[in-house]
């Protein structure tokens, strides 16, 4: 049977020292999960949150990621700047990164494939907007969106 994954996205909360108490607190909860435990914190808390879950059974993961390995995007972080660091899993498409910052499936599709070549495990996020749903066209928002993620990636 796969293990279920249960992951915590922190979005923009939590500092370095509310961040190791709280994986101090958590740890004792999950050790004797059968699931993945994954927890998503901010840039400014991975480091550290990396050094407190060794020896335990949680994952780290980002929130986000861009697609190029390196380059002039100021404020971004790559793959493979995350794999060195001992990340293992990272967040993609999220509906805020739609919404807020203009991410497309095609950037989607970007990272997906980048987090692969990385060696980073996608949460590829997937969603309707409350009027798609009210109009009834979630499930060929989901679809399409689930589709285009995925595209060149699963044959």
């Amino acid at each position: 049977m796969r293990r279920k994954v249960i992951a915590g996205n922190w979005k923009m909360n939590m500092l370095p020292n509310e961040a190791i108490n709280f994986i101090q607190e958590l740890e004792p909860l999950v050790k004797n999960t059968e699931n993945e435990v994954v927890i998503c914190a901010p840039y400014t808390d991975l480091f550290y949150t990396i050094l407190n879950v060794q020896n335990t059974n949680i994952k780290m993961g980002a929130q986000n990621m861009h697609f190029e390995e390196s380059g002039a995007y100021t404020g971004e972080i790559s793959g493979k700047m995350l794999r060195s660091i001992g990340v293992e899993y990272v967040i993609i498409g999220h509906s805020e990164r739609r919404q807020y910052f203009a991410e497309t499936d095609e950037t989607v599709n970007k990272k997906i494939k980048s987090a692969f070549e990385n060696n980073l495990k996608p949460i590829v996020c997937v969603g309707e907007t409350l009027e798609e749903r009210e109009k009834g066209i979630a499930f060929d928002i989901i679809t399409r969106q689930t589709r285009l993620a995925l595209e060149r990636i699963i044959k």
